[in-house]
This record gives C-alpha cells, structure tokens and sequence, in this order.
C-alpha cells in the first residue's frame, strides 16, 4: 500500500509491503502506510497520479490462472534421455504466473499476469564442467534436446584440458554471456545519474545521448509486446528509485531503443526526472533484445575461428568504476580453446575486467538473435533474446582457480 501525503508545495510518500492477503488486515496496512508518509521526507518526484483513462489488456474481474506442477510433464520426460546417460546433470526448473493489480484513489485501475519460466542444467563429466539454460514462460517450447546436445558437446571437449596464461584474446561471448553484460548496460542507463555525472553516460554539460559505439547496426531495446517474452505494459512499483517512480503508477511502457543502430539512444526518466531535465519519459520494459547484422549462428562464427576462447557463463560480476561502466567477473563451467574452426579443449577459468560500452565500440561481429538466460541475473532478468558476440581482445585479467 502506498499513501502519498500532499500539504502545501510537499508531498511525501509512505509503502507498507506485506503477505498478509486477509482482506481484514487492509485498514491496520493503510494506517501503517500513512504513518509511514507522515514521517518521511518530501519527495522530489512528487507529480500527480494517473486516472482511470481508456486502458487496454486483462479484465479486472478474470478469474486468476495458477500453475501447478504438471506444466513440468514435458519436460520430465524429456530430460530422461539425459539421466540415462554417463554423465551427472543437475539443475532446477521453475515457473511462476505473477498477477499483479493496480488500483489508485484516483480510479486508476489495471493488471497483468506475467507467466516466468528457466531451465537450468548443470552437467558435470570427469574434470569437465558445462552449462546450459533458457528462458521459456509457458513451458510449451523448452529445447531439451539440443539443451542435452550442447552439454554433451562441451563436456567432450572439456576432457582435454589445456593451461593458458591470462591476457587478451579473441573470444565469442555466446547468448546467455552477451545477455549479462547488456542487461547490467540498461539497468545503469539512467537520466538523472547521467546528468549529475554518476553513470557512465555522463558527458560535460549534458549527457552522452547521441554517441556513436559502432559502426554495426546494433540495436539494444526493451518491448513489452515482444513475441515470447512478453511483460507488462505498465509501471507498477512500491517503491520510488533511481528513473522508477511510484507517481508513474499506471504508465503506460512501450518499446524504447536504449542503442540504436550502434548509436546511444535512450536514457531512463521518470515523469518527474524528465520535467526537470527537459527529456522524455522513458521506462524499459522487464525484458531485453539484442539485434545486429544477425546472419551467424554460434557454430558457424565458431567455424570461422583461426585462434580464439568460446565462453559458456559469466559468474560473479560486480561493477568496478560506475563513471566508465568497467566491470569484473568469473568465467565458468567451460572455457573452450579454439583452433581452425574447431574446438580444441578447455582451459582455465579467468577473471575478466571489462566494460559494456567499450565491448559495442570493439565487436566485430553479431550473431542471429535467439532466446536466452543470463546465468547471472537469472533471478531478476529472464526474458531476454540476445546474438553470441566476437570480441577481438576480450580482457582476461589474472586465471582463476574456480571450476
């Protein structure tokens, strides 16, 4: 519940979160919440809220559609073929229908449910380790044999095993790995940051909006309507935070091109941010795509590899310097050796220190867009359809002995 207290030019705002879901226990939680914004500072993203308007999408009165566990049938039975084999294989699969519903004193009124589904597997052979996950919100499309298919492949692979010294190399960031690092890009693309010389969209007197990365027509964009990973076309949030705003409750979401064409395109505002920058209001929708020449699959640009790294998973990664977006992280369950086109064994584990804007000015080249699961956000950030990247001089800082 959230009680937003206006008296004179100062509005102040009070949330109360709770699991409670006794209709009971509504009066005692609006109190709570307005003794809360009694009590809190004056707001600055304070703008008026939303009102009923022509809204679109789910009816209010639908009866809610839950899960269960037979929507795991399929893929039981699928992954049989795996569990017979030599290998050990661990993971978890998980599915959830979230329905949300808003509702204001302003007659506001809206909901969504948003269907989350992942796949993980992690299988494990001798000294070799691999990894393998997707997203999928329904479970009606789950890859289980390819999945099985690849993980075999690596653990193959992984039997030879090859000591290399940290340094530069060309490598090919697959999916998953692409979909980490552009998700931690968005996630810091915020107006106000930029404007007040926090993030590294900073520029002197403004911000970076304009700037062009690439000269390959790579375009990173969120889209609530995007086919199989769809989200909700509207700001819905307890809490007011950096470009978020409870104000903006209802708002509606559309597409937005955070780089478009190689070109940084698109900051995130809030309605308040955006009055006092003189930007637009931009919110990102909870999914993220990834697009750029698209003609290559992963196997054909490992094909056209003389000397290069073939990455599985980043692991770990923390943000070194905000001002420039560096970043540092582990590899994991798979470093592959790349020789004349062929994968020629596994090598050690690095840490890497490397940032997201500098990795779009140094690609040189951009897969075909597929569905994916960054490992690494894979509890905030499913929905994602990311290329695999070749990257000439990717930074592997120092070895690591993780497996």
């Amino acid at each position: 519940v959230v009680s937003i207290l206006r008296q004179g030019d100062q509005t102040r705002v009070g949330s109360v979160l709770t699991e409670d879901a006794d209709p009971a226990a509504l009066a005692e939680l609006v109190a709570a919440s307005q003794a809360e914004a009694a009590s809190a500072p004056p707001s600055r993203d304070a703008m008026p809220l939303l009102g009923p308007g022509d809204v679109a999408g789910e009816s209010w009165d639908a009866p809610i559609s839950p899960t269960g566990a037979d929507v795991f049938g399929s893929l039981a039975a699928d992954l049989s073929t795996g569990f017979d084999g030599p290998d050990t294989l661990y993971g978890y699969a998980r599915h959830e229908r979230q329905t949300t519903f808003l509702a204001s004193s302003t007659g506001l009124r809206r909901r969504f449910t948003q269907p989350t589904g992942q796949v993980e597997i992690n299988a494990k052979r001798g000294v070799g380790s691999a990894w393998a996950g997707v997203c999928t919100p329904e479970f009606v499309d789950v890859p289980t044999e390819s999945l099985l298919r690849e993980l075999n492949e690596r653990l193959t692979a992984a039997q030879n095993q090859i000591e290399l010294k940290a340094g530069r190399y060309e490598t090919l960031l697959p999916p998953s790995a692409t979909g980490d690092l552009m998700q931690y890009l968005v996630w810091t693309m915020g107006g106000r940051g930029a404007h007040e010389g926090r993030n590294a969209f900073a520029a002197p007197g403004g911000t970076r909006l304009g700037e062009r990365l690439t000269e390959l027509p790579v375009t990173v964009y969120s889209d609530p309507s995007y086919p199989g990973l769809e989200s909700s076309p509207f700001v819905a949030t307890p809490i007011s935070r950096e470009s978020l705003s409870v104000f903006d409750n209802g708002v509606g979401i559309g597409r937005v091109d955070w780089v478009r064409d190689g070109v940084i395109n698109a900051l995130s505002y809030s309605r308040a941010d955006a009055a006092e920058f003189g930007a637009a209001p931009t919110v990102g929708a909870d999914n993220l795509i990834m697009t750029g020449e698209g003609g290559a699959t992963l196997e054909e640009m490992i094909a056209a590899t003389e000397n290069g790294l073939l990455l599985t998973t980043l692991w770990y990664i923390r943000e070194v310097d905000p001002t420039t977006l560096l970043l540092t992280g582990l590899t994991r369950d798979g470093v592959y050796l790349v020789r004349d086109g062929q994968i020629t064994g596994a090598v050690n584990n690095f840490r890497f220190n490397e940032s997201p804007i500098d990795l779009l000015r140094r690609v040189s080249q951009v897969g075909v867009t597929e569905y994916t699961l960054p490992r690494e956000w894979s509890d905030y950030a499913t929905r994602q359809a990311m290329p695999a990247l070749r990257i000439p001089d990717f930074h592997m800082s120092s070895v690591s002995a993780a497996q």
